[in-house]
C-alpha cells in the first residue's frame, strides 16, 4: 500500500512539474517575439506537441465574427490549410462548446461523442464533428482568451486516438494558458493602437507639399518598425516671398515624443526665419541655431536647408547649407549620381560661434535632387559608406522615374523593416530646362 501511495505521489508530482514546464515554455514563446501572430503560432505548436495532437486559436474580430488565427499539429508544423478551410466561420451564437466559450462560459472539456451526438447540429458543430472523425480525436478542450474581463477569442486543444483522453488536469492547464495568451493578444492590440496613434501624430506634424511651377516633387515618411514611439525626422518644402522654393530635411536627436515635439518647434521656427529673412542658407541656419540655443538648449538636430531657384536666371540651381546632416544626392536624367557634400557644418545645438557656409550647385535638365534621413541607408553592423553606396546604385536605376515613383522605388529597394524613421523629399527639374553645360 505504501508503495502504491508513493507511486501515486511521484506520478502526481511529475504531472504537476510537466504542467509547470508547459506554462513556462508558453510564457517564453509569447515573450520571445513582438509579432503577435508568431507568438500564437509558437504557442499552438507547443500545445499540440505537449498536451494534445492538434491546437487552434480563434480570435473575435473587431467588426464582428470570428477568424481562425492559427492551427498546429503534433509534428510541429501548421495544420493543413484544408483543415481550416473545411471549418465554416466559428459562431458566437449557438450551443456548441466553442460558441459557449466565446460567450464567456469558461473552459469546456468534451469527448468525441459529445460533439457527434444529437441531430440538427449548427454548421460549425457539424463541421467540427466531421473534423474529429477525420483526425480520430477522442477529446477536446476549449478555453477562453480573456483580458480585462473581455473575451478576445478561444484556444482549442484536441487529442487523438492512441492517447489517453484529455482530463480535468489538462482542463486547468489549458485554462491557464488561455489566460496568458489572452493577455498577450490584448497587449499586442494595445501596442498596435499606440503605434497607430503615434504614427498619426507624426504625420499630422508633416506638411503638404506646395504646387510649384515647373518643379515636380514628392515626399515620404515611414515609421520605425522597431518601436511604437514617434521620432524626430521631418521634411519641409514651401515657397519663399522672394520667389525661390525652400527644401528642408532634418532629424532631431532621439526617438520619443520629446523628439517629435522638438522637431515641430524647430520646423516652425525655421519656416518663420526663412520667410522673414531673405538671406543665404548659412545665415538662416545660424539664426535657427541661435534661437534653438536660447529656447531649447538641450536639443540637438541635423538639418539641410536649401533654396531652389530658376528658371528666371536661365538655369535651375540649388543653394544650400548643411548642419551635420547626410549630404543631398543629385541624380541626373542619365543616371549619374553625386553627393553634394559641400557647405557642411556642425549640428544645430552644439556651438553657435563657429561659422557656417553655403554652396550653389546647378541642377541639370531632368535631374532629381534627393534629401533623406539616415533611416534610409543605415544597417546594423554596417558602415555608413556601404549604405550611401547602395543608395547611389539604387537611385541611378530610378533616374527617369517621377518623384513619386522615385521615392517608392528607394523605399522598396533599401528600407527593409527600418530600425529608424525614414523621411524623403525628392524634387525634379523639367527635361526642357536649360542645360548648365551649354
Amino acid at each position: 500500500m505504501d508503495e502504491v501511495d508513493e507511486y501515486d505521489v511521484d506520478s502526481a508530482l511529475q504531472q504537476a512539474l510537466d504542467r509547470l514546464t508547459v506554462v513556462a515554455d508558453v510564457n517564453s514563446a509569447l515573450a520571445s517575439t513582438m509579432d503577435a501572430r508568431e507568438g500564437l503560432a509558437r504557442t499552438s505548436r507547443l500545445l499540440a506537441q505537449r498536451v494534445g495532437d492538434w491546437c487552434a486559436v480563434d480570435l473575435l474580430a473587431a467588426a464582428g465574427g470570428v477568424r481562425r488565427a492559427c492551427t498546429a499539429t503534433r509534428d510541429g508544423v501548421d495544420a493543413p490549410a484544408a483543415d481550416s478551410a473545411r471549418l465554416p466561420p466559428t459562431p458566437v451564437r449557438g450551443d456548441g462548446p466553442l460558441a459557449r466559450v466565446l460567450r464567456g462560459a469558461g473552459p469546456v472539456l468534451v469527448t468525441s461523442e459529445d460533439l457527434r451526438s444529437g441531430g440538427g447540429l449548427a454548421p460549425w458543430d457539424a463541421a467540427a464533428a466531421a473534423f474529429i472523425d477525420r483526425h480520430g480525436a477522442n477529446s477536446a478542450i476549449a478555453a477562453p482568451l480573456c483580458a480585462r474581463r473581455e473575451v478576445l477569442g478561444a484556444l482549442t486543444v484536441m487529442r487523438g486516438d492512441g492517447h489517453p483522453p484529455l482530463s480535468t488536469d489538462e482542463l486547468a492547464l489549458v485554462e491557464d494558458v488561455g489566460q496568458r495568451v489572452g493577455l498577450a493578444v490584448d497587449n499586442a492590440r494595445l501596442h498596435r493602437e499606440v503605434e497607430h496613434v503615434a504614427e498619426r501624430l507624426q504625420r499630422s506634424l508633416l506638411p503638404a507639399l506646395p504646387g510649384v511651377d515647373h518643379l515636380d516633387m514628392a515626399a515620404r515618411y515611414v515609421t520605425s518598425q522597431r518601436t511604437a514611439e514617434v521620432g524626430g525626422d521631418w521634411y519641409d518644402c514651401f515657397k519663399l516671398p522672394g520667389g525661390g522654393t525652400a527644401v528642408i530635411i532634418g532629424d532631431v536627436t532621439g526617438h520619443d515624443l520629446r523628439a517629435a515635439v522638438s522637431m515641430s518647434q524647430l520646423r516652425n521656427m525655421l519656416r518663420g526665419i526663412a520667410c522673414d529673412r531673405q538671406e543665404p542658407p548659412e545665415m538662416i541656419l545660424h539664426r535657427l541655431d541661435l534661437a534653438q540655443h536660447t529656447l531649447y538648449p538641450t536639443t540637438t538636430a541635423t538639418c539641410v536647408y536649401g533654396i531652389i531657384d530658376g528658371p528666371g536666371s536661365g538655369l535651375w540651381h540649388v543653394e544650400f547649407s548643411s548642419a551635420g546632416h547626410l549630404p543631398p544626392l543629385l541624380v541626373t536624367g542619365d543616371g549619374e549620381t553625386r553627393y553634394l557634400d559641400q557647405a557642411n557644418g556642425l549640428l544645430l545645438g552644439v556651438d553657435t560661434r563657429l561659422p557656417r557656409t553655403s554652396a550653389t550647385v546647378a541642377l541639370p535638365a531632368g535631374s532629381t535632387l534627393l534629401l533623406y534621413t539616415d533611416g534610409l541607408i543605415e544597417r546594423r553592423g554596417e558602415g555608413l559608406d556601404h549604405g550611401m553606396t547602395r543608395l547611389r546604385r539604387e537611385a541611378a536605376t530610378l533616374a527617369r522615374e517621377t518623384p513619386d515613383a522615385f521615392c517608392d522605388g528607394l523605399l522598396a529597394g533599401l528600407s527593409q523593416a527600418p530600425a529608424d524613421d525614414v523621411a524623403l523629399l525628392a524634387v525634379s527639374v523639367p527635361d526642357d530646362a536649360p542645360d548648365p553645360e551649354s
